[in-house]
């Protein structure tokens, strides 16, 4: 790339970061809300968790369906109106008046976010090169990460000034803008003020066109799933995304009820492993391009660090053997830091995607990831419930750990851009 090229790409990478932490920042918000809430609605911990829940059910079953009208109408559309339409949804539940009405927000949010991230590996596919793409992944996963673990503080703030409704419709709004914001700031590379020389730049590591998209029937995704690269990709994301679904569910009350650990404790210790995380997202995207530059294998690249990071996440069992609370943080931080590393599946797959199918290819692979979403708190309370301990929970992610860095060493195969046929 000539020293002229402009870096427009970079611009785009900030509105997807934006986006990205909206997106996992509209998710999270109920789970501050909820002492509140419930008090308020009189909802009990059972009938809770099934509005919890009912966010992961509409948001995989959407993930192949949104996919496809991405490819059909495109990522300035899709991402825009689902922007739009996830904010009214989180702004909705702040108007709730019983659990109906919080049932039906969450489903909604759940089918108006599903888009979000096939967007986003699309926007990767068509502005940048290979060797620059799974530090732009890093860049806006690390959002979702950090957003996490320094916002919640700042979310209960908001809740104890201003209620539990005020949160909804503040956060809602601010996605609304932002959604507008989207429409007048996204274009696609060919349409934005990219000169020459940058275009140049992303057409020679395989960017700017992500094809026609092909009409949409089930034997598509048969075809995607029979490639080795999909089918492992598929399995090692859901079993990375497990240890994510851990932390966003029960870590708060693995460290309370299993270690002892009081609640204010237990908060700020909750922070250390969201941001051992960012810093395995970063990590694994540097290692990622470093080693694409060095080697010229994108096989290497890509699959190393996540190998690895699927490895570290099964060190989580470790906490089964220890009496130390330090010990446990730092045991729990490395796995998250490991699972952070694994969110370069998202970049790999943006890699074997077919070129006109960058959408429902990245949908089928975000639903296999999100049904560790539905399974996982499921397995894990049942184990907790049956036994009276968190032990075969914590077996269990670290088995899928184990599980998912098999995937990509026997199943994956070469990293390379597959096709339909």
């Amino acid at each position: 790339m000539t020293a002229s090229a402009s870096r427009v790409r970079m611009g785009i990478l900030a509105l997807i970061s934006c986006a990205t932490m909206l997106n996992y920042l509209d998710r999270s918000v109920l789970g501050v809300a909820k002492p509140a809430l419930t008090a308020e609605l009189d909802i009990s911990p059972a009938v809770m968790g099934l509005i919890f829940s009912a966010f992961s059910w509409t948001y995989a079953l959407a993930q192949v369906p949104g996919g496809y009208v991405l490819d059909r109408f495109g990522t300035k559309l899709t991402y825009g109106f689902s922007l739009a339409l996830w904010s009214i949804a989180t702004a909705l539940h702040g108007f709730a008046s019983g659990v109906a009405g919080l049932l039906a927000s969450r489903l909604a949010l759940g089918l108006a976010e599903s888009p979000c991230f096939p967007a986003n590996s699309r926007v990767l596919a068509s502005w940048f090169p290979q060797g620059e793409r799974a530090r732009a992944n890093s860049v806006y996963a690390v959002g979702q990460y950090v957003g996490l673990g320094l916002l919640i503080p700042v979310l209960g703030w908001i809740v104890g000034t201003w209620g539990w409704r005020s949160l909804f419709w503040l956060v809602g709004g601010i996605g609304v803008v932002f959604a507008g914001i989207w429409f007048l700031a996204y274009r696609e590379p060919l349409d934005s003020k990219a000169n020459a020389a940058e275009l140049d730049h992303i057409r020679a590591g395989g960017g700017l066109s992500t094809g026609t998209a092909p009409p949409f029937s089930w034997s598509m995704l048969g075809r995607l799933m029979r490639k080795r690269q999909v089918l492992g990709a598929s399995i090692g994301q859901f079993c990375g995304n497990s240890t994510l679904v851990f932390f966003l569910t029960w870590f708060p009350s693995y460290l309370a009820d299993e270690r002892g650990m009081d609640f204010l404790k237990s908060g700020w210790a909750a922070a250390l492993p969201y941001l051992a995380a960012s810093v395995g997202v970063l990590v694994g995207g540097q290692l990622s391009d470093w080693l694409i530059r060095r080697t010229g294998s994108a096989t290497l690249g890509r699959k190393l660090p996540i190998i690895v990071g699927l490895l570290l996440t099964s060190t989580m069992v470790a906490a089964n053997f220890t009496d130390s609370n330090d010990m446990v943080i730092a045991i729990m931080s490395l796995a998250f830091f490991g699972q952070g590393m694994v969110n370069l599946g998202w970049t790999l797959i943006t890699d074997v995607a077919p070129k006109e199918a960058v959408g429902v290819t990245g949908g089928l692979f975000s639903l296999c990831a999100n049904l560790a979403g539905i399974v996982t708190p499921l397995v894990i309370g049942f184990t907790v419930d049956a036994t009276g301990s968190f032990y075969a929970a914590l077996a269990y992610i670290a088995a899928l750990g184990l599980v998912g860095a098999l995937a990509y060493v026997v199943v994956v195969g070469p990293v390379v851009r597959v096709t339909l046929d």
